[in-house]
């Protein structure tokens, strides 16, 4: 058996589909893939040769590739034509898992506007922020968001919101997307002609910082192309190991289905929100492959079993909460889960002992795989997966084959020795181009093209990566950033408190809650349930404080001010 080393190798030779070319680019020393695909509309395209192949399924709703692709040519044409959106331009996507999430994103791709996934768990007030940051001209949104929002987005750049699934009648500027979809976009139709280019901007995802609003992180279609590769590569060198000839996968993604014809096809279980960029990179890295994406509305185990069974499912990737809900289920044993052989976990601190747990479910053979990585280097940086997690189940991995790990001291920025601790930092085509509209902010995330993590880590002597704690005050819940400052401003709105400060305390299933110590100008004249509705009105439910513990003491601050809030923290684990 090969070892990754020699598999790598052989796979990035320069006559490789896989080949690695260095070069500089703004000054930055890249790694890239020189034959992905340039753009994600060249990644639509290729998607035609999966023809009837199921590429969505969801409840008792599923369409194939080929119809794929004549709603995604019908929407993209609409929205060029009927809703003037050029090259540039901005939508947001606003909706659960449904079909249409998808069929939405594509569209956008084709034409080269830029696609603005909002988080579909978001208040009102949060949605309208992204909605103005970004400057979006058009909206889709199910019936859900269309309903919240409706009273919230005069005065906005909306000229156009589309709803699918719609919730009642429509509102005076709203259209009927499904009805579109289902009696409008009918017969053959082929893409626009005009697309993106590969440097052009593809999308900004919205993501969770320690100060203030969510920061847009703008990827270009080459990020997410890189991505997409990558993943291809690292699945060519799985298969290498395995025992497949180099020689063969070496030709291109589509090797693996010509050397192994019989093989079923793929199947997803999709449990990401697509806003979030695992769920977003899983849309793409699946469909790639002709996968069959699996979508829930929202998790049960009950249901993602009998899914499993049903669809024939052989990957499913979520956060380490659901996951362990899954493998520790008692429904486990009453479905035949033989299809499956991918477990992975991301988006927070895998627990050790979960990996063991995903070996011993079964009696089929089920690789566990863990991504560590964020929104800013567009999804995976470090991988670990198969014998390797077994052995090291404490750590995230290896850097993927396109991008430069470095641990540095936090301070100086100068790289620390192999097994001390420092900041983890991240420099590559994977790596996003800044904020939108944030130039201070993208210059201090990313100085010299390295993106600053936040997190504290160390490698081995081997180069596998161990995270240990984090610089930033992000409260990561069941996978969700929770960001202390902004909840912490919408404390301080209420005229009772004099004091607050808001950090994340261990939780069994959820990884961390959301806790504030709070301080009010005279006690008892507010209660921790009235402090918990103060913010679910302003904020997404997942962000409202589950612990709430007063105090009449100053809160611990440093000589310059800053609360210090490992102290808060030992304080709330008494």
């Amino acid at each position: 058996m090969l070892d990754r080393t020699q598999a790598l190798a052989e796979l990035t030779g320069p006559e490789s589909a896989y080949a690695i070319e260095e070069i500089v680019h703004d000054g930055i020393p890249w790694r890239v893939l020189p034959k992905a695909p340039p753009t994600l509309r060249a990644v639509f395209e290729d998607l035609a040769r999966h023809g009837r192949r199921d590429a969505l399924v969801y409840e008792d709703e599923r369409i194939d590739y080929a119809e794929q692709h004549r709603l995604v040519a019908h929407l993209a044409r609409h929205l060029a034509v009927s809703r003037c959106v050029r090259r540039g331009d901005r939508v947001a996507i606003a909706m659960r898992n449904h079909i249409e999430w998808p069929l939405a994103f594509w569209a956008i791709q084709v034409i080269g506007a830029i696609a603005v996934p909002l988080n579909a768990w978001w208040s009102p007030d949060e949605l309208r922020y992204a909605i103005e940051d970004c400057g979006a001209t058009v909206l889709i949104c199910d019936g859900e968001r269309a309903r919240l929002t409706r009273e919230h987005l005069t005065g906005t750049t909306l000229t156009d919101v589309l709803v699918v699934r719609p919730e009642g009648p429509l509102a005076p500027g709203e259209s009927d997307l499904s009805a579109l979809l289902r009696d409008d976009f009918v017969g053959p139709c082929a893409l626009p002609e005009t697309g993106p280019e590969p440097f052009d901007d593809a999308t900004i995802l919205y993501t969770s910082g320690t100060t203030g609003r969510p920061k847009g992180a703008v990827g270009t279609h080459h990020n997410h192309t890189t991505n997409l590769h990558t993943m291809q590569l690292l699945k060519a060198v799985q298969s290498a190991r395995l025992g497949l000839p180099c020689a063969e996968l070496a030709k291109g993604p589509a090797a693996l289905e010509d050397m192994l014809p019989d093989l079923p096809q793929p199947s997803s279980l999709q449990v990401y929100p697509f806003f979030h960029i695992a769920g977003l990179a899983g849309l793409y890295i699946g469909a790639a492959q002709g996968a069959k994406l699996c979508l829930m509305h929202h998790w049960d185990t009950a249901k993602a079993l009998r899914l499993i069974e049903a669809e024939r499912i052989s990957t499913a990737n979520m956060v380490p909460t659901l996951l362990r809900r899954l493998v520790e289920s008692p429904l486990w044993s009453e479905h035949d889960l033989t299809s499956l052989t991918n477990l992975g976990a991301g988006g927070s601190p895998v627990p050790p002992d979960l990996i063991g747990r995903v070996g011993s479910v079964s009696g089929n053979v089920i690789v566990p795989l863990n991504g560590y990585g964020m929104t800013e280097t567009t999804c995976v940086a470090v991988a670990n997966s198969g014998e390797e997690y077994y052995e090291h189940p404490d750590s995230v991995g290896l850097v993927v084959p396109t991008i430069d790990l470095s641990v540095v001291d936090p301070v100086s920025g100068v790289e620390v020795a192999a097994g001390q601790t420092g900041e983890i930092r991240f420099r590559g085509p994977q790596v996003v181009k800044g904020y939108w509209n944030r130039p201070r902010d993208t210059e201090e995330a990313f100085p010299g093209g390295w993106f600053r993590t936040g997190d504290l880590g160390y490698l081995d002597d081997q180069g596998l990566l161990y995270v240990v704690d984090r610089l930033k005050d992000v409260i990561i819940r069941g996978g969700e950033n929770v960001y202390s400052a902004e909840v912490e401003a919408v404390l301080f709105e209420h005229p009772a408190i004099s004091d607050v400060a808001v950090v994340g305390v261990p939780h069994p299933d959820l990884g961390e809650e959301v806790a504030a110590v709070v301080r009010l100008h005279t006690a008892g004249t507010v209660t921790a349930a009235e402090l918990r509705g103060h913010v679910a009105r302003r904020l997404a439910a997942f962000k409202v404080p589950t612990v709430v513990r007063f105090t009449e003491r100053a809160l611990p601050r440093n000589a310059v001010g800053k609360v210090l809030k490992r102290e808060l923290r030992d304080m709330l684990a008494l």
